[in-house]
């Protein structure tokens, strides 16, 4: 009966306990199109130091125009195009000087889109302790 009675008391504390854990979401927050575009149009201008308001402007929707094509739930595939477009339209829309900058950012891991080969880092010598 003892048994019984503390298998029943340890059962309802588990229970209470999961219970009292609120739920986990591993979901991403999903932000409009606009939302994504007003963060990277930023983010950029920010690293790049662009204080032209028109092209701050073409920059946004441009950066819309993309985020309303992710927002289709596009495949592996069509989103690497979509990010080769990308590169292919800044390309077009900063000056040498800031693309280099952008693709070059020692805040991320380097930018190279699909089809740029780079030679493979070589690994660090081991250092030889005496």
């Amino acid at each position: 009966m003892l048994k019984k009675l503390s298998l029943i008391l340890f059962a309802a504390l588990l229970t209470g306990s999961m219970m009292a854990q609120e739920p986990v979401d591993h979901q991403r927050v999903q932000r409009t199109p606009h939302e994504e575009a007003l963060k990277q149009t930023t983010r950029l201008v920010r690293e790049l130091g662009i204080k032209d308001s028109a092209r701050i402007d073409t920059i946004y929707k441009m950066h819309l125009k993309y985020a309303r094509s992710r927002q289709k739930g596009l495949t592996r595939a069509e989103n690497m195009e979509r990010m080769q477009a990308i590169y292919n339209e800044l390309k077009l829309l900063l000056t040498p000087e800031e693309f280099e900058r952008f693709m070059n950012h020692p805040a991320e891991q380097p930018r190279h889109p699909q089809g740029t080969s780079l030679a493979p880092r070589r690994p660090a010598q081991p250092t030889q302790r005496q």
